[in-house]
């Protein structure tokens, strides 16, 4: 049950740097910040195996050091690339973990698919749109980091079509987090800043990890998985569990 424990102690984590960030003391970052992934990664760890564990773990193990590096992102533009390539490793790994789950259709519909495909790429230009003008030698680097995580929330997409229920809305809802929180961060840094954008950024960035995680863990189904954890689709339950139990 120690898997449990650290989903429940992430969250109550996650709470507080929140709140923290929420009123405006952005300074604990350096304490708090860097124990937030680790708890997510040892739920992971004492869960049962299942094939992609190892995958998984990986691609939050370079999360965490992207965050770490990011934190003294202010010193240096280096920090803030060596952070960029932290993410850029950890979202290719998304990429080859969501590639690897075992699929419940043989087939997708193709005509939604390619919706989903044609908006994702939508996105992509009119983010690259904006923010090109503004990002100087940076430019480069930025549209290789948008096209990758573009690709991850396209992996993501594609398993929702073929994934069982409810990992896939999990891992897909996860991926769309990940995505609107490296906008709201492109955004703030490189167009126009804005008042709460750590709180926002960190909010999204952090229920993004926890949905790819749990949804990883449910398209996995095995049965000691699901007991361990305790998850199920009914929302009061979900909160029991998480903090009554």
């Amino acid at each position: 049950m120690r898997n449990a424990t650290y989903f429940k102690i992430y969250l109550a984590f996650c709470l507080i740097y929140l709140i923290v960030l929420l009123l405006g003391y952005e300074n604990l970052d350096l304490y708090l910040k860097p124990i937030l992934i680790p708890l997510l990664s040892f739920s992971v760890y004492f869960c049962r195996s299942f094939p992609t564990k190892n995958i998984l773990l990986l691609a939050l193990f370079f999360s965490w050091i992207g965050d770490v590096i990011l934190l003294f992102a202010d010193l240096g533009e280096i920090y803030f690339i060596l952070g960029l390539v932290s993410f850029l490793i950890s979202h290719v790994i998304y990429c080859v973990l969501f590639n690897r789950q075992i699929k419940k259709k043989t087939s997708r519909n193709l005509i939604v698919f390619g919706i989903g495909s044609v908006t994702i790429a939508l996105y992509l230009i009119g983010m690259l749109a904006v923010l090109l003008p503004t990002l100087g030698d940076l430019q480069i680097p930025v549209i290789v980091y948008a096209s990758v995580i573009s690709i991850m929330l396209l992996f993501a997409f594609n398993g929702y079509l073929m994934w069982q229920k409810p990992g896939n809305i999990y891992v897909f809802l996860g991926a769309i987090s990940f995505v609107v929180s490296d906008s709201i961060l492109a955004i703030n840094k490189f167009y126009a800043p804005f008042e709460k954008s750590a709180f926002f950024i960190m909010l999204t960035y952090l229920v993004a990890q926890y949905l790819i995680a749990v949804g990883i863990l449910k398209v996995n189904p095995k049965k000691l998985i699901e007991t361990q954890l305790g998850f199920n689709l009914k929302p009061k339950k979900i909160f029991k569990i998480i903090f009554c139990e």
